[in-house]
């Protein structure tokens, strides 16, 4: 009887033990990054510090949104790539929540320099004028720039010299670009971006991480022939489709009849994991 009795205790500790396991598989609101929609709210609210600097480039500087981690010691630098959207508040929401994972957190306005008066994003007067200066970026000025910026960034008395680079969509595909340039990241996160041509993806020497939406054809359409080259060389290539989700996710989040959601809480765990072990 008593060996029955202990036989049904531990049967009931494990079941108000399961629900908890359960629910810390799914990140809560405050570990993942900010929708578009809470972007403005986050970044009122956070306890970490962001700044915009200057970062030299010639005549003009690149307007860059910095935010440092609560941590002692060194950290590694995330480089962030913007969408075709430009230096949003969402981006800059998504530099906060890298800071509160422990690394240093750079967001350059890639179009510093080339709106209304010299100015950036925030100079420009609507989203499809920013769309049309982001376009009008070379690939070899899209490099120049971001080169100028990790430069500076690793450079800085807080970094640990290490750096990585993740972008979306626009950003994404330069954020793969990134993974054969020299000198290579460590590593590079891609979300919903196009992979690169051949010859790009031949030199592809930094691991990539690649997030991407179920629903989105143009992109995925891209994955496969990535695959294959980065098979052939020997880069390391991760890619996570999320079914149901479309392009945009990450900022999207109430989306797709919670599609989209449920990709950012499968994807945002996995980015982080990976910057942790390429950049510390």
């Amino acid at each position: 009887m008593r060996t029955r009795m202990l036989t049904v205790v531990a049967l009931l500790a494990a079941l108000t033990i399961a629900p908890a396991r359960a629910g810390a598989a799914s990140p809560s609101a405050d570990r993942l990054p900010a929708s578009e929609e809470t972007a403005k709210e986050r970044l009122n609210t956070t306890p970490r510090h962001g700044e915009f600097v200057d970062v030299p480039y010639g005549s003009i500087p690149i307007r860059t949104w910095i935010v440092y981690p609560e941590r002692k010691g060194p950290a590694g630098v995330v480089l962030v790539i913007h969408e075709i959207f430009g230096l949003s508040d969402w981006i800059r929401a998504v530099a906060d929540q890298l800071a509160r994972e422990g690394f240093i957190a750079v967001a350059p306005d890639l179009i510093s320099g080339l709106g209304p008066g010299g100015g950036g994003t925030d100079s420009v007067a609507s989203r499809d004028d920013v769309v049309k200066l982001v376009r009008g970026l070379t690939r070899e000025e899209t490099a120049a720039r971001l080169s100028a910026v990790r430069a500076w960034a690793v450079a800085l008395p807080a970094a640990n010299r290490k750096f990585a680079t993740l972008g979306f969509c626009w950003g994404g595909a330069r954020s793969f670009e990134a993974a054969a340039a020299e000198p290579a990241p460590n590593g590079s996160v891609v979300f919903y971006g196009s992979s690169p041509d051949s010859a790009t993806l031949a030199a592809v020497k930094a691991p990539v991480q690649g997030h991407y939406g179920g629903d989105d054809e143009r992109v995925n359409a891209t994955i496969e022939p990535a695959k294959t080259v980065l098979k052939t060389t020997g880069a390391s290539y991760e890619p996570n489709v999320y079914e149901g989700a479309g392009h945009g996710f990450l900022r999207q989040q109430s989306g797709r009849e919670g599609r989209n959601l449920e990709a950012t809480r499968g994807a945002w765990p996995r980015v982080v994991k990976f910057l942790r072990r390429h950049l510390e």
